[in-house]
C-alpha cells in the first residue's frame, strides 16, 4: 500500500537547521578555495583539500539533519552504517575533484563547467547513496523526471557558487557564494525527496540497520567537529575573512636589474660636461 511520507515532522526546524549547516560548510569551503589562489603554490593543495572536506561535511550533515525530520507512516526507518559512511566519502571525493579542477584551472570556461558539474554530481551522489542506505518495511520508487531536475539544480547552483568564489572580491562575495551553495544543497535535497514514492508492505517484519537517533546523532559529531575546526582556521586567517587581493605576490626573478629612471641623469650630466663651453670672453674652454 502507499505510505504517507512526511519530510517535515518537526515543522520548519529541520529544514532551517539543515540549510544553515549547508551554508556553513559552503562558506568555509569556498573561502578556502579563494585562499588557495593567493597562497604559495606549495600550500594550495592543503587549502583545496580543507575546502573539499568542509563542503562535503556540510552537505552530508545537512542531508541527515533533514532526514531526522523524515518519517513514513506504518514503518520505522533504519539506516545501514556502511552505506551511510560511504555517502560521506563519496560526497567529499567528488566535491573535492570539482574543487581541485577549479582551484588549479581557474573559475572560468571549461574548467568552471567541469568543476561545477562534478561538484553538483557529488552533491547528488551523496544524497541518493544516503537514501539507498535507508532500510524500511517497504519499497522506494523515484520519479525519473524530478530526479533529473534535482541533479540539474545541484550542478547549476554548484557552478554558480564556484564562479562567485573564484572572483576573489571580498567577504560579501563569499557570503553570497555560500548562500547559493546552501540553496543548491537544500533545494536539491527536498526536490529529490519530492521525487520519492514509498510502497509499504504492511507486514510486521522489522527493518534491518540502526535507528536514526542511535546512528545519525553520533555519526554527525565528527563532521560537526571538523566544521568547528575549519571555522577556527578561517577566523584566524585575516585574508580569509577580509578577502585577498586576488593574486599572489609577484616573484622577483634573478638576473634582471631593477629599472630606475634616476640612472639616466648622470649620463646626461656627463654629456654636458664633455661639450665646449663658451665664456663671455669668447674663448672656448673645456671643464
Amino acid at each position: 500500500m502507499q505510505g504517507t511520507v512526511d519530510g517535515f515532522s518537526y515543522g520548519l526546524v529541520t529544514p532551517l537547521v539543515a540549510f544553515l549547516m549547508a551554508c556553513l560548510g559552503g562558506a568555509l569551503g569556498l573561502r578556502c578555495v579563494t585562499r588557495s589562489r593567493t597562497a604559495p603554490r606549495v600550500w594550495r593543495p592543503g587549502w583545496l583539500a580543507l575546502g573539499s572536506v568542509a563542503i562535503g561535511s556540510g552537505i552530508w550533515t545537512m542531508h541527515f539533519i533533514g532526514m531526522m525530520g523524515f518519517t513514513i507512516e506504518g514503518t520505522p526507518i533504519h539506516y545501514d552504517r556502511a552505506l551511510t559512511f560511504a555517502s560521506l566519502a563519496v560526497g567529499i571525493v567528488m566535491v573535492g575533484t570539482g574543487i581541485f579542477i577549479v582551484g588549479y584551472r581557474g573559475a572560468s570556461g571549461t574548467a568552471l563547467f567541469t568543476g561545477g558539474t562534478v561538484t553538483g554530481l557529488g552533491v547528488a551522489s551523496m544524497h541518493y547513496l544516503g537514501m539507498a542506505g535507508m532500510s524500511l518495511d517497504g519499497r522506494l520508487e523515484y520519479n525519473t523526471v524530478v530526479v533529473a531536475v534535482s541533479v540539474a539544480i545541484a550542478m547549476a547552483a554548484a557552478t554558480a557558487a564556484l564562479w562567485a568564489a573564484g572572483q576573489v572580491r571580498g567577504f560579501l562575495w563569499s557570503v553570497g557564494a555560500s548562500l547559493v551553495m546552501g540553496l543548491a544543497v537544500t533545494g536539491m535535497h527536498y526536490t529529490g525527496m519530492a521525487a520519492l514514492d514509498v510502497h509499504v508492505h504492511g507486514t510486521t517484519t522489522p527493518a534491518a540497520g540502526e535507528a536514526a537517533a542511535s546512528l545519525l546523532g553520533p555519526l554527525m559529531v565528527g563532521p560537526l567537529a571538523f566544521l568547528v575546526l575549519a571555522g577556527i582556521v578561517v577566523a584566524f586567517d585575516p585574508l580569509l575573512v577580509t578577502g585577498g587581493s586576488g593574486a599572489p605576490p609577484a616573484e622577483r626573478k634573478p638576473g634582471i636589474p631593477a629599472h630606475s629612471p634616476a640612472h639616466h641623469r648622470p649620463t646626461r650630466s656627463r654629456l654636458r660636461l664633455r661639450g665646449p663651453v663658451e665664456h663671455r670672453s669668447g674663448t672656448p674652454q673645456r671643464r
